[in-house]
């Protein structure tokens, strides 16, 4: 291996003590930070997430609060939730932990949340504020993934970065955040013609894309920067990026590794993003 290894955990640790003494010189000034999780049905997954949530929360001094609902709730309940966390002073930020059982609209669910609260940044009213370069809330994984770049490289001017899926959660808002970085920006999606071609040219390839070990040694640049922002379960439950990992790191100048990469800093971001949240409505 020849890439430097991006340590997700320990820059997301640097971002939670920082979280830390922001959030002890807020409790100084009488604002108490807080987070309401939201939590429908019985996912596993979403069990485990929530879970390691909380624990962070605990950890940077963030009052957090766990709403658990049946799989079986309707909407017009779950707006009620939301509605009375939205009125509710006490919490600065709501998470909506997602996928939502099917019968619900998760985009209508969205909606209804403030988005001065919306720490998952996931409101049109936040996504076109990054959209427009105005101060926001920004999604939680891309946020994270530049931390991770520029800890790498701290001035981005003029890299062409390529980022691989589309997605409203991550794909577009972290080809936002490579533009305001003065990157040049390619994105690619399912459709585009000679992906390996494309993603050979970038100086930053970023991929979001959900198929284990899809990008390949050849696909990379010598020498580029490589987020992998993939969690895939293959066979023995083991976890694995959309990055070959074995064959790309020994091309690459420095590339994340899946576990231990872009996860970690997802948590350590919505907890900083719990803070901005407080910071705005303090105002």
């Amino acid at each position: 291996m020849t890439a430097t290894l991006i340590d997700g955990k320990a820059v997301s640790q640097t971002l939670k003590t920082k979280v830390a003494a922001d959030v002890t010189a807020l409790n100084a000034k009488g604002i108490h930070v807080g987070l309401a999780v939201i939590l429908v049905g019985d996912d596993p997954a979403s069990h485990i997430y929530v879970k390691n949530k909380i624990t962070a929360c605990q950890a940077t001094g963030i009052n957090s609060t766990e709403h658990r609902l049946p799989a079986t709730v309707t909407e017009d309940e779950l707006l009620k939730v939301i509605d009375g966390l939205n009125k509710d002073k006490t919490v600065h930020g709501i998470l909506l932990q997602l996928p939502l059982p099917g019968h619900l609209d998760e985009n209508r669910m969205i909606l209804a949340i403030s988005p001065d609260k919306d720490v998952d940044g996931l409101h049109p009213i936040n996504a076109g504020r990054l959209m427009a370069g105005l101060p926001g809330l920004v999604p939680c994984t891309p946020q994270g993934s530049l931390h991770l770049i520029k800890t790498i490289q701290s001035d981005l001017t003029g890299l062409h970065a390529v980022v691989i899926g589309r997605s409203l959660l991550f794909g577009k808002p972290m080809a936002q955040l490579l533009l305001a970085e003065n990157c040049t920006v390619t994105q690619c999606h399912s459709k585009t013609r000679d992906l390996p071609g494309l993603c050979h040219q970038a100086d930053i390839l970023v991929a979001a894309v959900g198929r284990a070990g899809m990008v390949k040694a050849d696909w990379v640049k010598p020498g580029a920067i490589v987020i992998d922002v993939g969690i895939n379960r293959i066979a023995d439950k083991k976890v694995v990026g959309d990055v070959d990992f074995e064959t790309v790191s020994a091309v690459a100048g420095a590339i994340t590794p899946v576990p231990g990469g872009v996860g970690p800093m997802t948590i350590a971001c919505l907890l900083a993003n719990t803070v901005v949240a407080a910071r705005i409505q303090s105002n």
